[in-house]
């Protein structure tokens, strides 16, 4: 038997329909923007990213606890994704489930929606509706 690869081979181009990719992410933020960052992206969920064609737009969605969200290292990977074109959705200030209460909480699904649109709309001229 032979071992699967991490991730899937990609369809071919001719197939592909996705115009934009959003990543949305819980709590787990916090492991996988370093990894991200790092391009060590064997794990499920994440390698498509790397396989990403780079000429359509990808935008992400952080969220995490108030403490994680301001650690330096966060600006620094947040920045690192936004230096590779990616657009960020900023998380908001809110309570979280943690009790916490400040930045960290993921963007309402209407701000995620518009900037996609927006996104659509200027990278492909998709009507906005």
């Amino acid at each position: 038997m032979e071992p699967k690869a991490s991730c899937p081979t990609a369809a071919p181009l001719v197939e592909r329909k996705f115009h934009v990719l959003v990543g949305v992410t819980g709590s787990v933020a916090a492991l996988k923007l370093p990894l991200l960052v790092s391009k060590l992206l064997d794990i499920p969920g994440t390698c498509v990213i790397r396989a990403w064609d780079r000429s359509k737009p990808l935008l992400f969605c952080p969220a995490m606890n108030t403490a994680m969200w301001e650690h330096p290292i966060t600006a620094q990977q947040v920045d690192q994704l936004k230096a590779f074109g990616y657009v960020e959705i900023p998380c908001v200030a809110k309570k979280l489930v943690c009790g916490d209460e400040g930045l960290g909480a993921m963007a309402e699904v209407g701000t995620i929606v518009d900037k996609v649109k927006e996104v659509l709309f200027q990278h492909s001229g998709f009507q906005q509706s």
